[in-house]
């Protein structure tokens, strides 16, 4: 089962189980934080660009079955 993470006021959070691919390159991470905000300078990932912009949004956690 995977997981998506919305923090709040903050980030995506993707966990991927140890090991993703991005554009055909593997990666190792239990998790990928991504920029739900349109400010991160690292598209898609989250830069912590949120804080500064002010960026407000509702936690919710969702289970892919």
């Amino acid at each position: 089962m995977a997981k998506v993470m919305a923090t709040e006021n903050g980030p995506y959070l993707v966990e991927t189980g140890g090991r993703y691919r991005v554009n055909g390159e593997e990666r190792e991470g239990r998790r990928v934080a991504l920029c739900r905000c349109g400010h991160s300078k690292q598209k898609p990932f989250c830069d912590g660009s949120h804080k500064t912009a002010g960026f407000t949004a509702p936690a919710v956690e969702i289970e892919l079955l």
